[in-house]
Order: structure tokens, then C-alpha cells, then sequence
């Protein structure tokens, strides 16, 4: 997944080391020469040095093909107008952005911004649960976040298809609550088979986005 992420402070580094870790293809626009350089020595990534609040800068960093913007620079009107943007004039699905302040948290997502978010660790989680993969959404948080419900839609030619679960020997951290079919829902049992387009409702402990993919095999 294509991403584009305005800022490269500690919060952008932190979250560009995050996806690429994960697989994705983040983009930075940072401001500062000197910040820019820093990560284009560490990373091999595209690096674009500029205002992301001009247009020609997004058209210079391919903003048009990102399924995602986030924007988490200092300035919570930057962050504001190029999600604005990002909306407006490219049509990117998903815009993040930092709060700087608490009380701007309203009034950014009253102007549009699909998420916003006061804090780092915030910002971390998102990433995790949402940007990760368009095939595993989570659906519900249990137990002040120590537990999530996911949802995972299995993809056509799916490589474990006519496979039991007793045979892919998922590991404790997961557990397979119910797989639909066709519109027909399933207990599963160790018997059970998994199928291509099936849809699990997967219970786990939180932030195993990444387990979870490599052990079900699911590709972006």
C-alpha cells in the first residue's frame, strides 16, 4: 500500500520505520532540508523537500496514487489543509492527522479528516489496525485494548483453500470465532475448511496485525 505521509519528525520517522516494517510504500514530504537528508541516508524511500500545503509538492510526490495521507507535522493548520487537500483534490480515501493541541481535535474532524489523533501512540495504533492491510479491519476493542475482534476476508485462489484449521496449526494467540460462507455462518471445529472468499471474525491479542497476516497467509 502506497502512503503518504507529511513530516518527517520523530513522529514521522517513527511511523514511516512502522510501515515500511509492515511492507507498505510510505512517501515523506518534509519541509527541512537538513531532516530530509538525515532520512534519505537511513531509508530507501522517496524523500520530497517542501510545503505540502502546495499542490505541485503532492503532484511531485504522487500524492494522486496513496490509499492514505497522514499528516503529522507541528502545525495543526498544515496538518488540516493538505488532508483538505488530500480530500478535496486528489480524492485519497483514508487522511490522518496529528493534533497538536486537545482542543483543535472537534473542529479538525468537523472540517473533514477521516482520523484525527492527539498522540503518538494513537497515531501507532491506527497504523497498526487500519493501515496495515485492507483485508483485516478491527472491529471491536475488549478489555481497555489488551483484546481485539478482527475481521478477516479471505482473498480468491486463497493459498490454504479446502485446508482444515487443525492442518495450518494457528498458534494460541489466535482464535477463529465463526467463518461466513456464502452467507451461511460456521462454528468452526478442527475440521472445519477454509475457502477462498471466506470472511473470519478472528479474536486476538491487540497489535498481532502482522502475526496474523503471516500465519493466515494473506497478501495486501
Amino acid at each position: 500500500m502506497k502512503v503518504t505521509i507529511i513530516g518527517g519528525g520523530k513522529v514521522g520517522y517513527y511511523l514511516v520505520r512502522t510501515l515500511i516494517e509492515h511492507g507498505h510504500e510510505p512517501t515523506v514530504i518534509e519541509s527541512n532540508r537538513e531532516v530530509c537528508t538525515h532520512m534519505a541516508n537511513e531509508m530507501d524511500i522517496p524523500i520530497i523537500c517542501g510545503d505540502a500545503t502546495r499542490l505541485e509538492i503532492l503532484e511531485a510526490a504522487e500524492a494522486q496514487n496513496s490509499s492514505a495521507l497522514i499528516s503529522v507535522t507541528g502545525s495543526d493548520e498544515t496538518n488540516l489543509i493538505v488532508c483538505q487537500l488530500a480530500k478535496k483534490k486528489f480524492g485519497i480515501a483514508k487522511t490522518v492527522a496529528k493534533s497538536n493541541n486537545p482542543k483543535n481535535v472537534a473542529v479538525m474532524e468537523a472540517l473533514g479528516i477521516d482520523n484525527v489523533i492527539n498522540s503518538t501512540n494513537s497515531i501507532a495504533s491506527l497504523i497498526e489496525r487500519e493501515v496495515d492491510t485492507s483485508r483485516i479491519k478491527q472491529l471491536l476493542s475488549l478489555n481497555s485494548g489488551e483484546v481485539t475482534l478482527f475481521e478477516v476476508q479471505l482473498p480468491e485462489n486463497y493459498v490454504y483453500d479446502g485446508k482444515m484449521l487443525m492442518d495450518i496449526k494457528l498458534p494460541v494467540l489466535f482464535n477463529i470465532v465463526s467463518i461466513t460462507r456464502k452467507g451461511c455462518t460456521i462454528i468452526p471445529r478442527g475440521q472445519s475448511m477454509l475457502k477462498s472468499g471466506d470472511k473470519l471474525l478472528v479474536i486476538s491479542e491487540s497489535n498481532v496485525v502482522k502475526e496474523l497476516k503471516s500465519v493466515l497467509k494473506i497478501k495486501d
